[in-house]
């Protein structure tokens, strides 16, 4: 970071920003890697590459963070909320069919916990109906499906480097595009709509305002942090492993809640650890009880099939564009159930100790 700052290069789009990306090239094997100030706005840029416009449908998780589905609304799209399955927590793929109409512009998937989805069944159906694929791959850069790297699958993926994942700047994101058509498009976005990166490559003599877009660039002092976190994935990855692996082995001895479902076909990105307790109560029990020992643990997703938002646009049919009612009774259940457990890279074996130990206290007491 001192060396961005002594360069005086601290903006977008510079020495350390085009180091990151070309790691992120090489590691998922897509075209082109461009840096965001968020995976929030990978997924704006996303929806504005694919020229989603109002009255559009788009398939989602119901079961994700709410920018999965904003960034499409944002574009004026209707999100269409397909389940989740009930293992591993992502998109159903057999559901998926009976949600296209001729109106899907767009099939989004979630990697949740750096699990993959079930690509080749997502790509096949993708395909026979000519809709693009994009993968919010928040939680799973490193992850592989079928020996395939997450994120190099649909036409677009996203990135998050927030601080709550496994590599951070603190805030940050990327999109990474793997159909070469979009690129010069996704460049033009990303610079507010200029061809801004075609004049810094002598390919224009000078730049002018050519699309819509936005300022989506992340600062190339970020961008040094980002760099010396990537430098190490491999050893971040390493510690993570051996965290998540010690919690699957150690719970699997008490029978307090069902533990995450890895497929043999997938690699895992060692995002995060989850139990599923039987009910709502029992969960809520154990947080509380956690939480008297000084032990954080935290439930995730409310469905945004019955969030407050989308109830209104249900209720006030805003211009006449109803949204499309979809029941989920996977997400709603999973939703009251899943308790997520302290999972981060400098978690200390003694702590990790702790928490185990206050989960087995807590089921030998019931």
């Amino acid at each position: 970071m001192r060396e961005a700052i002594r360069s005086g290069q601290i903006a977008g789009d510079q020495t350390f920003s085009k180091k990151c990306e070309k790691i992120l090239e090489e590691v998922t094997g897509c075209r082109r890697a461009l840096l965001t100030t968020s995976c929030t706005h990978a997924l704006e840029m996303a929806a504005i590459l694919l020229n989603i416009r109002e009255g559009d449908e788009v398939i989602v998780p119901a079961y994700t963070f709410v920018s999965t589905a904003n960034a499409f609304v944002l574009r004026g799209a209707r999100p269409v909320f397909c389940d989740i399955r009930p293992d591993t927590l992502n998109i159903d793929e057999k559901l998926i069919g009976r949600l296209i109409t001729r109106r899907t512009r767009a099939i989004v998937v979630v990697h949740y916990a750096g699990v993959a989805c079930e690509m080749d069944e997502i790509m096949t159906l993708a395909r026979r109906h000519r809709i693009p694929v994009v993968e919010d791959n928040a939680h799973g850069l490193f992850g592989k499906y079928r020996g395939r790297p997450l994120g190099s699958f649909g036409s677009f993926a996203t990135l998050s480097f927030h601080e709550t994942k496994n590599i951070t700047c603190g805030e940050g994101g990327a999109l990474l595009v793997n159909e070469p058509k979009y690129i010069e498009r996704a460049e033009i976005i990303r610079e507010k709509g200029t061809n801004r990166s075609r004049f810094f490559r002598g390919q224009v003599d000078k730049y002018s305002w050519v699309d819509i877009g936005s300022s989506y660039l992340m600062s190339d002092v970020l961008a040094a942090f980002l760099y010396g976190q990537l430098k190490q994935w491999p050893s971040i990855q390493k510690k993570r492993r051996k965290i998540w692996e010690r919690y699957n082995r150690e719970l699997g001895e008490v029978a307090i809640g069902q533990k995450p479902f890895i497929p043999p076909d997938v690699q895992q990105a060692y995002h995060m650890y989850y139990l599923i307790m039987p009910s709502l109560q029992k969960r809520c029990a154990l947080i509380k009880y956690l939480k008297s020992k000084k032990i954080m643990a935290v439930f995730h997703y409310l469905p945004l099939n019955k969030s407050l938002y989308a109830k209104k646009r249900n209720t006030n049919n805003i211009k006449n564009t109803k949204w499309v009612k979809q029941e989920c009774p996977n997400t709603q259940k999973l939703s009251k159930c899943l308790i997520r457990l302290p999972f981060y890279t400098g978690l200390k074996t003694h702590d990790q100790s702790l928490v185990i130990k206050s989960i087995k206290l807590k089921q030998t007491s019931q």
